[in-house]
């Protein structure tokens, strides 16, 4: 664990390393970053050390680090935004860092104290406060990651990491009502491997059946379950729901499926609106039935990214199945995506004690 009585060594860009700011109308997603970063290191025989927010810098890094070659690497994906008012609020903060730790654990990576990093992220923030953007559905993004960094070719828990945060103003990640293909070759995860976790490599495996979907016209991938290739656990890198009349259900957590904070969102959103919400074992053609039935009324993914991603037209097996009218956002997804937007912009009241104040 990182001794809380480390000071946190801060070191401001000087005026010709301040970069020029981008366009806010062409922000993009994660293609612009700010001025500072926050690093730490750990080592075995240090444990957490040399804890800094300095300038944003290339790392030097040896061509044998071990992260290169094993992949013990992990990240989280978060957001700041920027009230009407001015004031800056992150959202759920403590539930990533949890993860974060939670992912360490199971790559054989230390953990950190999620309580201190929060801090220093603050401080981060406020230091980098004008890169906060303030037009609707803009944030800043943040990127906490943790690699393993020793110069060794060979497989064995990393005795070097490198924790650090980089973050980017970004506007809303996905827009338009999305089609999907339903992958039923290649898997995303099993349970026992590291589909629950934001490990690098998961997601790298879904660069080629993504490419496969995008070829076929459709933009994101629909994961099926590793084993029997019949449940449903992902679309793209989001969780995703089911909507019918009476209730929304969504895959339950077994192992293999991230536990998403956007999901856990909706899920308590929805309770507190008195929905029912079932989680379980999705079958596809369950789902494929009650869409040609009409039962399904709307699909959406949700993440952090996005928020919530309406999909109108799921592929399978060769054949299209249209959710609603195929091209409108439905007016339960759009009544999450606004209840939840309003939260982290403070403009909706948090009856759920998510926010956390920035400045």
């Amino acid at each position: 664990m990182l001794n809380r009585e480390l000071e946190i060594n801060v070191q401001k860009a000087s005026s010709d390393q301040l970069k020029t700011k981008p366009d806010p109308n062409n922000l993009g997603f994660g293609r612009f970053f700010t001025d500072h970063m926050f690093t730490m290191s750990w080592n075995r025989q240090q444990g957490w050390h040399n804890v800094a927010i300095r300038p944003y810098e290339s790392f030097v890094l040896d061509p044998a680090a071990m992260v290169f070659h094993y992949g013990q690497a992990i990240f989280e994906g978060m957001k700041a935004y920027r009230a009407k008012d001015g004031q800056i609020f992150l959202f759920r903060p403590n539930d990533n860092f949890t993860r974060m730790n939670n992912s360490a654990e199971r790559l054989c990576m230390p953990r950190f104290d999620a309580e201190m990093v929060l801090g220093a992220l603050k401080e981060l923030i406020t230091l980098d406060k004008d890169w906060v953007p303030s037009d609707a559905g803009s944030s800043l993004y943040i990127r906490p990651t943790m690699i393993a960094i020793d110069p060794f070719i060979g497989l064995r828990p990393a005795e070097e990491i490198l924790f650090y945060i980089i973050t980017s103003p970004v506007q809303a990640y996905l827009s338009g009502v999305s089609a999907i293909w339903v992958e039923d070759e290649y898997v995303r995860a099993v349970r026992g491997g590291v589909g629950a976790i934001k490990t690098g490599g998961s997601y790298a495996a879904s660069l080629y059946p993504s490419k496969l979907a995008a070829d076929k016209g459709y933009q994101q991938v629909l994961w099926l379950d590793g084993v029997e290739r019949k449940y449903i656990e992902e679309v793209g890198s989001m969780n995703i729901f089911f909507v019918y009349e009476n209730c929304i259900v969504t895959p339950h957590l077994n192992g293999s499926i991230l536990a998403g904070i956007t999901r856990d969102s909706i899920i308590k959103v929805a309770k507190s609106w008195e929905m029912e919400v079932i989680e379980g074992k999705i079958n596809i053609e369950d789902v494929v039935a009650d869409i040609k039935a009409g039962a399904v009324v709307e699909i959406f993914g949700a993440g952090t990214a996005a928020v919530v991603s309406p999909i109108g037209r799921l592929g399978y097996k060769g054949e299209d199945y249209v959710i609603g009218d195929g091209k409108s956002m439905g007016a339960l997804t759009k009544k999450f995506y606004d209840t939840i937007t309003g939260i982290q912009y403070g403009k909706v009241q948090d009856d759920f004690g998510w926010i956390e104040k920035v400045m």
